[in-house]
């Protein structure tokens, strides 16, 4: 008789590991939205307010990205077919990386299928093993395991702590020092300490790169992120990588820099050789996207509004949102099962805000994650303010 899918489980012990999880309340389930990402969204034939998404500037519904992602389709095919390298390369991927680079104010710029494969591609082409690179402590997932599989000696600094990161510095191991931070920190909403995190790099010579995928569309007087918030020269940070996913409504990930560093990428990043390249729809979708933080300013005021509403509101509640400076607002619960009742309170009034929990954030801090989009209303607002008050 043959064995049966349970049966191998069980043998392998996945069975045991998921009965872990769903005693620690770390059990994951999908959710699968009908219809597009906005400010509502529809599961199960219900609509839910949606305060979770990265949707930040509300653009992944845009006419104009549809229009344009629509149009690119009926030009340019579904499909890329190949890796950039060969014969993946299409108009749409040039015009796209131009419309970074001059959107982030670069020499040049290169386009990866999503933010994580850029930076597990852009690490280890920037550092081997005889390097050391320095990672803060709260850095994304997609960042420590860039660091990871660079095989370089990898050292965690505290979080933004500058004067720790400059004593290590000062050791000067290795023959090449590479910086990795988030410039807004996802979990946390705050914004990493640019200014002295370029000095400090510049004084030891070390490489600093920066994640900007919270940052863009959302920071800065236009939207160009943190650099811009700051008021850093281009430039002036080697590497800058940032995502299309998020504000600006689509897909991808980006690097920015002078064109030696692209031309490194090109020919050594792995995640950008191996792998096929975007769709032509999915890079106009992204050039309108950019186009869009351009000509629409307003969203960005409009989120700006809804989450100064939605933070004042919460701290006047009594709730301690820690040090964000972002639309994340993170409402920390604690445990994991006090985190994953909470959401699902919220869910039962409409209000779709799951609980975000170890290993993504850790041990003691799991919690709601809330995050505005500019096309949520003062209303929608004052809704999560009032379930989240009523616990």
């Amino acid at each position: 008789m043959a064995d049966t899918n349970i049966d191998r489980s069980e043998r392998a012990g996945w069975r045991e590991v998921l009965d872990e999880l769903a005693r620690g309340g770390l059990m994951r389930k999908l959710r699968t939205i009908e219809g597009a990402q906005g400010p509502r969204v529809r599961i199960n034939g219900r609509e839910l307010l949606c305060f979770c998404s990265n949707n930040y500037l509300g653009l992944a519904d845009h006419p104009a990205l549809v229009q344009a992602a629509t149009r690119a389709a009926e030009e340019h095919g579904t499909g890329s077919g190949s890796s950039r390298l060969v014969a993946g390369t299409m108009v749409l991927h040039r015009r796209l990386e131009d419309a970074v680079a001059k959107f982030k104010r670069a020499e040049a710029a290169i386009v990866f299928p999503t933010g994580y494969m850029a930076n597990l591609g852009v690490i280890p082409a920037l550092v081997g093993s005889h390097d050391v690179v320095y990672c803060d402590r709260l850095s994304h997932a997609s960042i420590i395991d860039g660091c990871r599989l660079a095989g370089a000696d990898l050292r965690v600094y505290p979080h933004n702590d500058v004067a720790r990161l400059d004593r290590l510095l000062a050791r000067g191991r290795g023959n090449r020092a590479l910086v990795v931070t988030d410039t807004v920190f996802s979990m946390d909403g705050d914004v990493a300490p640019l200014p002295d995190l370029v000095e400090v790099c510049e004084r030891h010579g070390a490489i600093l790169m920066i994640d900007e995928a919270h940052a863009t569309g959302v920071l800065g007087e236009t939207g160009r992120g943190a650099t811009e918030h700051f008021g850093i020269e281009p430039g002036r940070i080697p590497v800058v990588m940032g995502t299309l996913s998020k504000a600006v409504g689509s897909l991808g990930g980006y690097v920015v820099g002078g064109l030696d560093l692209i031309e490194l990428l090109i020919n050594t990043a792995r995640s950008f050789i191996y792998t096929t390249a975007l769709p032509p729809a999915v890079c106009a979708a992204s050039i309108a996207g950019l186009r869009m933080i351009d000509e629409e300013p307003q969203r960005r005021d409009e989120l700006w509004e809804r989450t100064r509403q939605l933070q004042d509101g919460l701290r006047e509640a009594g709730l301690d949102l820690g040090e964000t400076e972002t639309p994340i607002t993170p409402v920390v619960v604690g445990e994991a099962d006090e985190a994953v009742a909470l959401a699902d309170r919220l869910l039962d009034v409409g209000i779709l805000a799951p609980a975000i929990r170890p290993p993504t954030v850790p041990e003691g801090t799991a919690r709601i994650r809330l995050s505005p989009m500019a096309t949520h209303t003062r209303e929608d607002i004052e809704a999560v303010l009032e379930a989240i008050a009523r616990g």
